[in-house]
């Protein structure tokens, strides 16, 4: 190695910036959210572990196939029927945006979700 004098301290370097964000941040890890849970409703759509990972997902399905397709119809999980819908189904359990939505939101930095582009938030 000839430029073993160069090498070493650009591995160093690049490492250290590399691992600023680590640095920076060590220790200031907030706690996840605690999400108050609507009380009368035993299930949702898809479980908890699901819909806490892929409602984005859901709801771009969903609207595809409303908006796009024409597809209006209903679905039926463990026996329970449910529309394609953010409004119909989501906001019917969940209707406090503040307490139920924002606060993840807030947590993964997603500040502005375009689901309030075409829908009214709910009426606090």
């Amino acid at each position: 190695m000839y430029d073993s004098g160069k090498i070493i301290p650009g591995l160093l370097i690049f490492v250290l910036f590399v691992t600023i964000p680590i640095w920076y941040n060590r220790g200031t890890a907030q706690a996840v959210p605690e999400i108050v849970l609507p009380k009368d409703v035993e299930s949702c759509v898809l479980p908890l572990a699901a819909i806490r990972s892929d409602h984005m997902k859901l709801l771009m399905t969903w609207r595809d196939d409303v908006l796009r397709d024409g597809d209006r119809s209903t679905f039926e999980i463990e026996g329970k029927q449910y529309q394609k819908s953010l409004t119909l189904t989501c906001l019917q359990c969940h209707a406090n945006k503040e307490q139920f939505c924002d606060p993840c939101h807030t947590y993964v930095a997603v500040r502005q979700p375009n689901c309030w582009d075409c829908h009214f938030a709910p009426v606090e």
